[in-house]
């Protein structure tokens, strides 16, 4: 024991500066391919979760041309608000509102084709697979639910009531539901009947959605814990702290990214962690100016490399560097970021609920190209044509000019 814990200590030399961050500039860190542009006809395009991908980067590949500066095509106002971002098949976004209507709504002209009252209160984005559509509630007629709905109808195909609530964004892969509840229970479901597969019981409640990595799902508890378990089984590989007395006792709402073969979420202790995906070590933690909720954004930017952008509730807009989680620039947006970040070729949108304002940042420079008076969370997604901007109750069709 002596010996692994020298040569762990030997990896995991760190630094720590004032303002209570921690540097391991030693831990390991997997370089990857940037993720090319999928290629589909535009009509059978699909951003099918939140986060666009499993792994949750947060970054699409757009084409070139998709980029500032916009023309407005189209608006709708739901009249309630928005929290998280629509999810896109084919011609159909799907957005749920905090209302708990979800609404599918045509992406050429903004149309709404149907809605429907899933419960009186939601706060996650929905997700859509084949024909199915699926969204958690945190107030049904029964408390939490998770329902699956018909692409084309709206029509309920199979619906479960849960024992506490959910606001944990579902994702799904071969044939299965995962998302967590406020009882800390994450279900693994059959996503054609909502049979209950597997579950296992985190410490604190689970707000984030599962991310998944080769087999392995990644999520943050209320309770300060990361956890990492079997996709398959629910069985757990590993349980990390944000580092006890030493960082504080934080939590974790913020959805995970996993990439560089490394697992990044936010903290409401203030900091931004990263831990190795493969057994839960601290790679680093850089502290910000207060909570940060917001889920994590990777790429790897041209000119500064590999890096992950997020906002805290201290105004600023970050992009830290993925290996060493140094700050590589920062924006001042000048009120509160609570929502996540999405990248679209080569900008970073993110929302400041202070001011209820959306922008576009480049995601080498940070300098401002794109600038819309509303958004509040999370503001936008693309089908690689048009980008559409979520605000604080209104959804926006964009094209470029």
């Amino acid at each position: 024991m002596l010996l692994l814990g020298g040569a762990a200590l030997g990896i995991y030399l760190y630094e720590r500066d004032r303002t209570g961050s921690i540097y391991h500039p030693n831990a390991r860190f997997v370089p990857e391919n940037t993720p090319a542009l999928p290629a589909k006809p535009q009509d059978r395009f699909s951003w099918p979760l939140y986060g666009y991908t499993k792994e949750h980067t947060r970054f699409f590949p757009a084409p070139p041309q998709v980029r500032p500066p916009f023309k407005l095509l189209w608006m709708h106002n739901f009249g309630t608000l928005l929290e998280f971002p629509p999810v896109i098949r084919g011609d159909h976004i799907f957005q749920l509102g905090d209302n708990a209507v979800i609404n599918a709504i045509s992406k050429h002209s903004g149309r709404i084709y149907w809605k429907r009252k899933l419960g009186s209160l939601s706060a996650s984005a929905p997700a859509v697979v084949g024909r199915m559509v699926f969204a958690t509630v945190l107030a049904g007629a029964h408390g939490g639910r998770v329902v699956a709905l018909d692409y084309g109808s709206g029509k309920t195909i199979w619906s479960r009531d849960l024992a506490s609530r959910a606001e944990s964004s579902p994702l799904v892969d071969r044939g299965r539901v995962f998302f967590g509840s406020e009882n800390g229970t994450v279900y693994a479901l059959d996503a054609r009947n909502g049979r209950v597969i597997w579950t296992y019981r985190a410490s604190g409640a689970v707000k984030a959605s599962p991310t998944l990595r080769n087999g392995t799902l990644y999520f943050g508890d209320y309770s300060g814990h990361v956890q990492a378990i079997s996709a398959n089984t629910g069985r757990r590989f590993w349980r990390s702290g944000s580092g006890g007395a030493l960082l504080g006792s934080g939590t974790f709402y913020s959805t995970s990214a996993v990439a560089y073969g490394r697992v990044y979420l936010g903290n409401t202790d203030g900091r931004v962690y990263a831990y190795d995906a493969d057994n839960g070590h601290l790679d680093w933690a850089v502290q910000t100016g207060a909570y940060v909720y917001a889920s994590p954004a990777v790429t790897n930017a041209p000119g500064i490399g590999p890096t992950i952008y997020l906002g805290s509730y201290d105004g600023t807009f970050y992009a830290l560097n993925a290996r060493s989680g140094h700050i590589a620039w920062k924006y001042d947006a000048g009120g509160k970021i609570s929502g996540s970040a999405t990248i679209i070729g080569r900008t970073v949108y993110f929302a400041d609920l202070g001011h209820r304002h959306t922008y576009g940042l480049g995601i080498s420079t940070g300098r401002v190209l794109f600038s819309f008076p509303s958004g509040s969370f999370d503001p936008a997604v693309s089908d690689g044509k048009n980008v559409y901007i979520t605000g604080y109750s209104g959804l926006y069709g964009f094209a470029p000019r």
